[in-house]
């Protein structure tokens, strides 16, 4: 029945993909990379969320509220301040310059050299970050749900691991580790084969509407997951278990963390801010389906959408975690697996809804994987190939070439995403790794949107300034530099950088942005955006400071372990 469930979900979306996108012409780069610009609001919203919201969002936010609690959903709370600013500010300056790319603009406003600089670590961010975590987090979750791992082992194995109630020997420890490391393999491979059909062969519309039609499933199975668990906890009544939860684990309910946590709450106005404009705002994994919207008044809605979904983002990634944590923190021994184990046991003896749910997820694996996948090509063919390699190439060169990419950038993401299997945390991993270029970068573009005069050298002088600065942070081994929070290193990197580039000598005369609008391309804005922004920045703010507390109290590592040993002791009892 699971397995029926799971064919149902996932062909019924492929074949109305297929079906919906049967006539879409693919010869020109404007329709295999933009979806020949007619995307409307409720794809854009539904393709931004589920690009975003994946496995290794459910799997590291989960794992960090278990860890934790509550102040971990800043992530989601404040991405919704973030679309504000790309609905307000981002998007319009994109379309009026006519733009594919987001570092386009990069060479508008500064060089070639720059853009290529910055087209580079996008490739690289998503070779080595982006695509193989998304593969592993998804592994990691379908494995523990299903017990993938159970069929490469044998018979006996399996009777003999059953029999010794969770004490296992060498051999039979040795025996689960090759097994788990071999559905993990297998279930890679199957997620990135699939991926890169949407990707390469759909185009950007293909990949959008598949987005879709699984971000209506996602956003359903997710919530009913913490619902579930809630009822679960208050012995069918959902009050009684959200009170519960609270009560018994009031420290995981404080959204200010102090210097200790995970997210200190200074941090929001430093590193948080910037990770968050960076991955909303210039990602072109993200940017490229607002660009591809049929008018600005449909992508600034479609982002704002988007935005609105956000803010529920905490009930359906953080508050499982935590649930899990007052569960079963005696059967989790790594926060990456709080997510799995939880759904496993929600959704126990209901074979036909965990395939149903199991397609959810992997339609959200997909869709992260697909879209960085597309966005990577696009990045390749528009900024390389077409730039450097073969300035001559008509469209279909430059889609063929995008394709090629594709696949062997799959290949290599399913090669390396299994051997990330072995971290601690994914999804601390993902942020600090992440600042390598994600802060160099947003600091050149915002030093270009912002400035006027700042030189195309400067630009590149401060992108490998910005890369050294925040590597000597993270990675030297200094004490007195590591001791502080990798979200105050971003912005310490971030105000280091654009410091040094005000040093340089100026343009002799100030920048001045072309306007580029496609011919007959409606950029009348929709005439609620600002208020619409408002409103949902009151909320985002609002829901933040409802768990605030005035002494910071918000659970350190230590006090976490203490507390969970502490827990652990009472369901022994």
């Amino acid at each position: 029945m699971a397995l029926l469930g799971f064919f149902i979900f996932t062909a019924g979306v492929f074949a109305i993909t297929a079906w919906l996108t049967r006539n879409d012409n693919h010869s020109s780069s404007k329709d295999y990379f933009l979806g020949g610009r007619s995307l409307t609001a409720g794809v854009i919203a539904g393709s931004l969320m589920l690009t975003n919201l994946s496995t290794e969002q459910l799997v590291g936010l989960s794992g960090q509220a278990f860890q934790q609690g509550i102040l971990v959903m800043a992530w989601e709370v404040f991405g919704a301040a973030a679309l504000i600013i790309l609905a307000l500010y981002f998007l319009p300056r994109y379309l009026r310059s006519g733009l594919t790319t987001t570092p386009e603009f990069l060479e508008e406003r500064f060089d070639r050299t720059t853009r290529s600089f910055v087209d580079f670590f996008f490739l690289a961010g998503y070779a080595f970050i982006l695509l193989p975590v998304v593969l592993v987090t998804g592994a990691k979750v379908i494995n523990g749900m299903f017990d993938v791992q159970s069929i490469f082992l044998s018979k006996e194995m399996l009777a003999a691991i059953q029999a010794s109630a969770g004490a296992l020997n060498e051999v039979q420890e040795a025996a689960v580790a090759s097994a788990r490391s071999q559905a993990i393999w297998l279930i890679v491979g199957g997620i990135g084969i699939l991926g890169s059909i949407y990707a390469i062969f759909g185009g950007l519309r293909a990949v959008a509407i598949s987005d879709t039609i699984n971000g209506i499933g996602f956003l359903i199975g997710c919530l009913a997951i913490p619902f579930a668990g809630l009822c679960i906890v208050g012995d069918g009544s959902l009050i009684e278990g959200w009170n519960k939860v609270t009560t018994t684990n009031p420290a995981k309910f404080v959204s200010n963390g102090n210097r200790e946590s995970f997210i200190p709450w200074e941090s929001l106005f430093t590193g948080m801010l910037l990770v968050n404009v960076f991955y909303w705002c210039t990602n072109q994994a993200i940017t490229q389906r607002a660009m591809a919207a049929k008018n600005l008044k449909e992508g600034q809605k479609g982002v704002l959408i988007a935005a609105c979904l956000k803010i529920i983002g905490p009930l359906m990634l953080v508050l499982p975690g935590i649930i899990a944590f007052h569960l079963y923190a005696n059967e989790i021994e790594s926060a990456d697996d709080a997510y799995g184990v939880l759904v496993k046991n929600l959704l126990a003896n209901r074979p036909f809804i965990t395939g149903l749910f199991a397609a959810v997820l992997v339609g959200a694996i997909l869709s992260s994987f697909n879209s960085a996948l597309n966005s990577a090509s696009t990045l390749f063919s528009l900024g390389f190939y077409k730039k450097y390699f073969k300035k001559s190439a008509d469209d279909k060169s430059v889609v063929r070439s995008g394709k090629i990419f594709g696949i062997g950038l799959a290949l290599f993401s399913m090669a390396l995403a299994p051997n990330l299997d072995k971290l601690g945390s994914i999804f601390d991993y993902l942020q600090k790794i992440n600042g390598l270029y994600s802060i160099p970068v947003i600091t050149i573009f915002l030093a270009g949107y912002c400035t006027k005069t700042i030189t195309a050298t400067a630009a590149k002088w401060g992108m490998w300034i910005g890369v050294g600065v925040y590597g000597v942070f993270t990675f030297a081994g200094i004490e007195a530099l590591s001791d502080i929070h990798f979200l105050h290193q971003m912005m310490l990197t971030f105000v280091i950088t654009f410091g040094i580039m005000l040093f340089f000598p100026k343009r002799e005369t100030p920048f001045l942005a072309e306007d580029k609008v496609e011919e007959g391309y409606d950029m009348q804005p929709w005439k609620y955006a600002k208020k619409a922004s408002v409103i949902i920045a009151i909320l985002a703010i609002g829901i933040y400071l409802v768990f605030w507390s005035k002494t910071a109290t918000g659970p350190t590592p230590e006090k976490d372990k203490e507390y969970k040993m502490e827990l652990i002791s009472k369901h022994k009892k």
